[in-house]
């Protein structure tokens, strides 16, 4: 048996959203192979911690016997370099980056700066990191992590069958936590131009983070009369999370940036063609034979890829088979799960 593990990550381990599924599947995939995963979830306010969430990573640090093994999210360490600092010679620390805190969308130069020195901090005091995508391993030389301390572990798959759309009227299918970074505004204009075309976008995905910029989408929504073909569903569990991908034609993911971009993967998975940007790793993310990228915020560049998908089905058709090959090459997690073991012992001592 492998040697036992801890994975420490900020609030509740079970949300829905990409960074926290990538987590909990890898979580499963280590124990299937043999590796005994402990995790823990922060009280407390993150990134921006406060003192409760200090006190939460001190004594969930302080509970490790000496040389044990954690595993710390980016989102619950990257404000935090001095209690990593205080541990990082008793215990072996990894970290876990989906992508850099820094790069988040809506964040004003000073708090930008503040995270930039804070995770290049924290990142220095553990002892190697994972990544998500070969994006975010170039990105963090910016964070002064060097080449040999880095792993990169894609997320993998769950294997599905092939989507079986909605017939007469194109379903779009987003999802994605409703926050500034994921663009569902630019969405919403881009959408407001095709109204000639038949189509439903159903959005999946957290709609508590960013209350303020939820109630901007959804008055834009209203400004535009479009409430009964745009529908923001919050989040929902994974069996309904896959019959809505079953049942949709067209993915669509407008982020101003991803670390990797995960449920992409999860649509090619589905054999659906997707429109996204090329904001952050997702440019890498979608092969070229499987969709449309746009430039982040380009609403009219957003449109045109979208009504080029929309009104020609054989091109849509095209796009299709080229996310059905795509679909073939993809890990499952379980692969992960190797792949992240093998990362996790080539950083062992």
């Amino acid at each position: 048996m492998s040697h036992p593990v801890t994975l420490i990550v900020a609030g509740d381990p079970a949300q829905l959203t990409g960074g926290y599924v990538y987590d909990a599947r890898v979580v499963t995939a280590l124990r299937e192979h043999g590796w005994p995963v402990e995790v823990i979830g922060l009280e407390g306010r993150f990134p921006e911690p406060d003192t409760a969430a200090k006190k939460a990573l001190e004594n969930a640090l302080a509970a490790r016997p000496e040389g044990a093994h954690v595993i710390i999210d980016g989102l619950a360490m990257g404000g935090l370099p001095d209690v990593l600092e205080a541990h990082a010679q008793r215990l072996t620390l990894t970290a876990l980056v989906h992508h850099p805190l820094a790069d988040e969308t809506g964040l004003g130069d000073a708090e930008r700066e503040r995270f930039l020195i804070s995770e290049t901090r924290a990142l220095s005091a553990v002892r190697d990191v994972i990544v998500t995508s070969a994006f975010t391993a170039r990105r963090l030389a910016d964070f002064g992590v060097t080449a040999e301390r880095l792993h990169v572990v894609e997320p993998g798959v769950m294997r599905a069958a092939p989507a079986r759309g909605n017939a007469e009227v194109p379903r779009l299918l987003c999802v994605a936590t409703v926050t500034p970074r994921k663009g569902h505004d630019v969405l919403v204009e881009a959408l407001a131009m095709l109204t000639d075309l038949p189509w439903t976008c159903d959005c999946i995905g957290g709609l508590d983070r960013a209350p303020a910029h939820v109630e901007r989408v959804k008055s834009r929504i209203a400004a535009h009369g479009l409430e009964e073909r745009i529908h923001l569903l919050g989040e929902r569990p994974a069996d309904a999370l896959d019959e809505a991908y079953h049942a949709s034609d067209i993915f669509v993911l407008p982020s101003h940036y991803e670390g990797y971009g995960m449920v992409v993967s999860e649509a090619l998975a589905h054999a659906l063609p997707v429109v996204t940007t090329t904001g952050g790793a997702l440019a890498h993310t979608l092969p070229d034979d499987a969709g449309l990228k746009v430039p982040a915020g380009d609403i009219t560049a957003l449109a045109g890829a979208l009504r080029e998908m929309l009104g020609d089905p054989h091109a849509r058709q095209t796009w299709r088979e080229g996310a059905e090959r795509a679909r073939a090459s993809l890990r499952d997690w379980s692969q992960v799960g190797a792949a992240f073991a093998a990362a996790l012992q080539r950083g062992a001592p």
